[in-house]
């Protein structure tokens, strides 16, 4: 068995053509069926229905998909891993995280990564969950990952530090102007929840907080991803929960950030499969030298000291 092999068959089961896929790896019909055949009897039966009009996995094609999506996947994270290893002068690199982070914390990040590293291009996935983010790094899709800091993950790991979970209201809101609030205060509210709420112990951290207080959130509004949630605000359907660092420089005269007392946060890191060498070193201690930053900035912001 091949990796060849698997490429080429992981090719007729996107296409669900062997025509197809062949003319996507620019070779002939032919080969490619001998390739796939040859497989076939590596593994003891088929892979692959073949049909009048395109192709179909069989129950043994199902088994086998997802162990050679990973083996083809981790075969090309090795590739760019002994290529990154030498320096961070090309090639691509691969990052995966959570959509609030890809909209807050990671811009910045990027701009100054091309500033410094214009020969290292950059391919970003966006999951709405950690749960899903966790996943996709397992199966080898990115060669690190930036999110809320994984539960008993075995392999490297670099902490960034704790990101701040604030309330966000409209303008017009009568808390609007205070510095922090309790969240017993919102006990009569309407609010907007996100896919990427975290469950602790198996319920809603939401859930979990306000139920410790007396009470239980109204939910009106339910949605894939935090920056759709914080424009539903924007508009008065409800309040939302979101990461700061999504909102902080998002959040236009439309809306507020309020700050919980006793403050809310969720710790950040930077996860892999394989420890960080080359580009995926020198972006992690990028991303980790600009969370400090920020965070010295947030703190400044809130305490009122001058520069």
């Amino acid at each position: 068995m091949s990796l060849r092999q698997m490429e080429y068959f992981l090719a007729v089961v996107e296409e669900s053509s062997f025509t197809r896929a062949a003319e996507a790896l620019h070779v002939t019909q032919p080969a490619l069926s001998h390739q796939v055949k040859a497989l076939e009897r590596t593994v003891g039966g088929a892979l692959l229905e073949r049909m009048p009009r395109g192709v179909r996995l069989t129950a043994m094609g199902r088994a086998f998909l997802p162990h050679a999506q990973l083996a083809v996947r981790s075969a090309h994270q090795a590739e760019r891993a002994a290529r990154a290893a030498a320096g961070v002068a090309g090639g691509e690199l691969h990052l995966a995280t959570v959509h609030a982070l890809a909209v807050g914390l990671l811009p910045g990040v990027v701009a100054r990564w091309r500033a410094l590293h214009p020969g290292v291009s950059l391919a970003l996935r966006e999951y709405g969950s950690t749960e899903a983010l966790e996943e996709q790094l397992e199966r080898g899709v990115a060669d690190l990952a930036v999110g809320p800091e994984p539960a008993g993950w075995t392999g490297p790991l670099l902490p960034l530090g704790p990101e701040e979970l604030v309330v966000v209201v409209p303008a017009a809101d009568p808390l609007a102007g205070r510095g922090a609030v309790r969240l017993t205060e919102f006990a009569d509210r309407d609010w907007i929840r996100c896919a990427m709420e975290p469950l602790v112990d198996g319920v809603l951290v939401l859930d979990r907080a306000c139920g410790e207080l007396g009470f239980t959130p109204r939910t009106v509004l339910r949605t894939e991803h935090t920056s759709t949630a914080v424009r539903m605000t924007a508009a008065g359907v409800g309040i939302v929960m979101a990461p700061a660092n999504m909102v902080r420089g998002a959040v236009g005269e439309d809306c507020v950030l309020l700050s919980l007392d006793p403050p809310w946060h969720r710790r950040l890191a930077v996860f892999s499969r394989v420890p960080l060498t080359g580009a995926a070193a020198a972006f992690a201690e990028l991303l980790r030298s600009g969370t400090r930053a920020a965070a010295t900035t947030a703190e400044r912001d809130a305490s009122g000291r001058p520069d």
